[in-house]
């Protein structure tokens, strides 16, 4: 039996939201699904995409919404898609955004691939799910075309609508039919040869209401960084990915690296003096990169960057970055900034 892959938390919190407004009790779902409910609270948790397709199962069987997938579009947020959602809404137009999904959306999971093709004036925005049992197939395909239109709405502060929707699964009786064309705003076709939103061409460049370059720019950094560790990164990338979240919260200790690998302590470093380096070496090599980054890339003042980088005190940073570029970080950002 082909394996599922893997899923991200985010999505499946729309399952619940809507349950929850159905009055459902979420426990025995998560039990189904094999799930726990602390499980949830990590956004950055990998679980295996059979969770996923329980988790859809048990609803579509005891919510009594024959539209479930749906319904619960209604309850997207940014955090729906982990850090693409935040990649997305900072973008300068709903064209931008767009382009942003195929690079980005394995960060979601891998339970369908997008893809975005040219037709006689309009955009087809195609989603090919992986998922074949018919049922979950048909909700998750609705769940996610419906999840697209929702957010575009929201981030483009707009009603719009899509020419057209077509949908690869077999037309339902009318009255399902009229909650689908009142749902998307548009004609609704079945039986097509793929699920998409069909959308005008002008629709790209409607600007978004958040746009934020200098955000885009550090979220886009981050999600490279959390694609690495998908794709099996060598173990000097992944170190620097896991020291480039602890950061935030302060100088990062080598325990907590190892935690997060699941290695002990001299074994990471010696897997990293195998690897003709060292966490020191990482750590400073990483605290350089976000440096320059910070430096040329926003307006931050230098002590703010310091602080970020996990320096005690800005005389530290400046004597670290003075030793590998040769001059002060003030310096260095008015020479690039000519």
């Amino acid at each position: 039996m082909q394996s599922l892959g893997f899923t991200s938390v985010p999505p499946l919190l729309k399952y619940l939201r809507h349950a929850e407004h159905l009055g459902m009790p979420i426990e025995p779902a998560l039990a189904a699904a094999g799930l726990q409910a602390q499980q949830l609270s990590d956004n950055s948790l990998r679980l295996p995409g059979e969770a996923h397709e329980r988790l859809l199962d048990y609803f579509c069987e005891y919510s009594g919404d024959p539209l479930f997938g749906l319904n619960a579009a209604n309850f997207v947020l940014p955090n729906s898609w982990s850090v693409l959602g935040y990649i997305t809404m900072n973008c300068a137009t709903l064209g931008d955004a767009m382009s942003r999904i195929m690079p980005f959306e394995k960060l979601v999971g891998d339970m369908g691939v997008s893809r975005a093709e040219m037709r006689g004036g309009q955009v087809h925005l195609i989603w090919d799910c992986r998922y074949q049992r018919p049922r979950i197939r048909r909700h998750l395909v609705e769940n996610v075309l419906g999840s697209w239109l929702h957010y575009a709405r929201w981030i483009a502060d707009t009603q719009m609508s899509p020419a057209c929707v077509w949908l690869e699964h077999s037309r339902p009786n009318e009255a399902a039919l009229a909650q689908y064309e009142q749902f998307f705003g548009c004609p609704v076709l079945f039986d097509q040869p793929y699920s998409a939103l069909l959308v005008p061409l002008a629709y790209l460049q409607l600007p978004l209401r958040q746009a934020d370059a200098q955000l885009l720019r550090t979220l886009e950094e981050h999600a490279l960084g959390l694609l690495a560790t998908l794709e099996e990164a060598p173990l000097e990338q992944q170190v620097k990915n896991i020291l480039r979240g602890l950061l935030k919260q302060g100088l990062p200790r080598k325990e907590q690296v190892a935690e997060q690998l699941n290695v002990s302590l001299r074994t990471l470093q010696r897997q990293l003096q195998q690897a003709g380096t060292s966490y020191q070496q990482v750590l400073d090599e990483l605290r350089q990169e976000l440096a320059e980054h910070y430096l040329l890339n926003s307006d931050l003042p230098i002590q703010e960057i310091a602080q970020y980088l996990g320096f005690t005190e800005p005389r530290s940073f400046h004597r670290a970055f003075k030793s590998r570029r040769g001059m002060p970080p003030g310096e260095f950002r008015q020479m690039q900034r000519r």
